[in-house]
């Protein structure tokens, strides 16, 4: 082993002594510092007296000071910590620098000094909790507890911006390694997969090895400073066909599929794991790598696509027959009166037919009768092909209204079919009444089909599904 790996070891050894003391210490002290005190303590880490070691010390001792405080603490921490920011003088003397430079080598030197200038102390604290064991996950989890704070507090803001900047720049997803999760995996990985699983809850162990059978793969995203915490992960089935029902495909008692004999893979449950990465993407990078690893690794295997939950569909829906417009056509219409007449418990006398339709879908047993399916498939189907082929989100014209669909045709899916009762759970009525989508990647229309939607807004919709959503 090298002196360098050895000195490495030994401070690695070192620091944790260190982090053990201060755990210590703060459980004595309590677990409310006041704000005099963290500021004193912040400015002495970041006076830098002494070399590397000392630095990092100090940066330990303050991580697992913050790790003991409680709710009210941690938000005084985060205020003090937000508050060494930029020296407005030195800021506006390097901006007349700039302003005064004679030439274009003068204005590069006096810019890289107000980019410095700009620089507020507070990042070098957090690059330097970076530096300490477990530092990384730290920061992360350091980034939930502010988004979770701010709340309009600009202060705070201010910081939360400095660390996702910072978050982003290291989670490149050139840094990052694809990993396959198994049956055979560290229990403890196997335990965050359930933890983390927030589409289709994994209820008990025989559900977990299920999703990991020889017809399953998993893949996760890893980064090499937080070596036991996916990122993000992304569950798929080796298929006969497009799947058109989840709880079909999360049967128990389904008999295990020969890979050799699967000619779809089917992406059907995507997790983002660290609530403190939000807005730092990796699920288009995820998507791309496994689909190049499943071609390789299957050369039978001719489709990708995924069996996906609206989300915002039935919040959507709810709005439309409550508004001014009349979406319902003239047959529809009739139809559902005939079925407040078979279910006449269900439906308000002399209701309109937009106050039938919100009675059905408000009540998920209607959905099992068998007349009610028939009446309502081809109606909310319809309704559901107009809401993710042409509806906007208001906030983000030329973007897709539902959030899912948003992600699939960024990373340049085509949304392709939609699935009536796909999803019978409770959850899936309460999104989307039962309804799911099929988003097909094509690996070689995904760099066109993204392009197309990012530059131009544009979906990628199949024939099918697109002339359904024109008669909306």
């Amino acid at each position: 082993m090298s002196e360098v790996a050895v000195q490495a070891g030994l401070l690695d050894r070192a620091l944790r002594r260190v982090s053990s003391l201060w755990r210590d210490m703060a459980s004595v002290v309590g677990a409310n510092e006041s704000s005099p005190d963290l500021t004193a303590r912040l400015r002495d880490a970041l006076d830098g007296r002494g070399g590397e070691v000392s630095a990092r010390n100090r940066a330990a001792s303050l991580a697992e000071a913050y790790r003991t405080l409680n709710a009210d603490g941690r938000t005084d921490f985060l205020r003090a910590l937000a508050a060494f920011d930029s020296n407005p003088g030195a800021v506006a003397r390097a901006m007349e620098a700039v302003a005064a430079a004679s030439d274009a080598a003068e204005r590069a030197v006096a810019t890289a000094r107000l980019r410095r200038a700009l620089e507020p102390p507070r990042i070098r604290l957090l690059t330097a909790f970076a530096a300490i064991p477990d530092g990384v996950k730290f920061l992360v989890d350091m980034r939930a507890d502010l988004m979770a704070r701010i709340d309009g507090d600009k202060l705070l803001l201010a910081l939360e911006t400095d660390l996702k900047a910072l978050l982003a720049s290291w989670f490149d997803v050139s840094f990052l390694e694809l990993r396959r999760i198994d049956w055979h995996s560290p229990a403890n990985l196997l335990e965050k997969l359930v933890q983390y699983e927030a589409v289709h809850r994994i209820r008990h162990w025989r559900d977990l090895k299920n999703r990991l059978e020889s017809d399953r793969r998993c893949y996760a995203f890893f980064h090499p400073r937080m070596p036991e915490e996916p990122l993000i992960f992304v569950e798929v089935a080796l298929t006969k066909g497009m799947s058109p029902s989840v709880q079909r495909l999360l049967d128990l008692k389904a008999p295990v599929l020969d890979p050799a004999s699967a000619d779809t893979a089917v992406f059907y449950s995507i997790n983002n794991c660290q609530r403190g990465l939000d807005g730092i993407s990796f699920g288009n990078f995820l998507i791309k790598r496994v689909v190049g690893l499943l071609s390789d690794e299957f050369r039978n295997i001719k489709t990708f696509c995924t069996l996906s939950p609206i989300p915002g569909f039935r919040r959507w829906l709810e709005s439309l027959l409550t508004g001014d417009e009349a979406p319902l056509t003239e047959e529809e219409r009739k139809a559902l009166h005939a079925i407040a007449a078979l279910l006449p418990e269900t439906v308000p006398d002399d209701a309109q037919e937009e106050t039938i339709l919100r009675a059905l879908i408000a009540r998920r047993g209607v959905l099992r009768v068998e007349e009610a399916q028939r009446a309502l498939d081809p109606i909310l189907t319809r309704l559901c092909a107009r809401y993710l082929a042409k509806e906007e989100n208001p906030s983000r014209p030329g973007r897709a209204r539902d959030p899912v669909a948003h992600f699939h045709l960024s990373n340049g899916a085509r949304i392709e079919r939609l699935n009536w009762r796909a999803d019978t759970s409770e959850n899936g009525h309460r999104q989307s009444v039962g309804l799911m989508v099929n988003y097909l990647y094509d690996p070689d229309r995904i760099e066109k089909n993204h392009e197309l939607y990012m530059g131009e807004g544009k979906r990628a919709v199949s024939n099918a599904l697109r002339k359904l959503g024109k008669a909306a």
